[in-house]
């Protein structure tokens, strides 16, 4: 259980990084860059609302949504996975979490699967935004895990 709460330390780490560099990069910030970032969060909030038992199909996954709302997402998705993540244990991380996709497709996945599909998959996207940045002509943000494990 170590390893996928350390993934989620990172996660959430590696979320207000890329936040703090998008608002200090506004108004001229990538409106791109800003798209990533929100999907990111999206999709952290559709797979919590999923862990939690609720209907998730009217989430959006893709929304063109500003920084100040990325902000309160990122509050919510943290706040919520790291009450998951205490109650994380040897016993119920293989249980089964039953939901619908966007599309209304029932799937059954066990918890611990979700986690790390949560925490690889805002690690691609947060380098599409690193990619961008660059591409624009910003400062990417220095979001790797070594970075995160040595504290600096």
């Amino acid at each position: 259980m170590k390893t996928i709460k350390s993934m989620f330390d990172h996660l959430h780490w590696a979320n207000q990084q890329i936040l703090k560099t998008l608002k200090a990069n506004e108004p001229r910030g990538s409106h791109k860059a800003r798209q990533f970032f929100a999907h990111i969060l999206c999709a952290e909030q559709v797979w919590l609302t999923r862990i939690q038992g609720k209907d998730s199909t009217k989430l959006p996954i893709w929304a063109d949504v500003g920084l100040e709302d990325c902000e309160e997402l990122l509050k919510l998705n943290e706040k919520g996975f790291s009450g998951i993540l205490t109650n994380l244990s040897e016993e119920n991380h293989i249980d089964l979490v039953q939901y619908r996709n966007s599309k209304g497709e029932v799937f059954q996945t066990t918890l611990i699967d979700i986690l790390t599909h949560v925490a690889l998959h805002g690690h691609y996207h947060r380098g599409q935004v690193n990619l961008q940045l660059r591409a624009e002509g910003m400062e990417p943000v220095g979001i790797d895990f070594i970075t995160f494990v040595r504290g600096i």
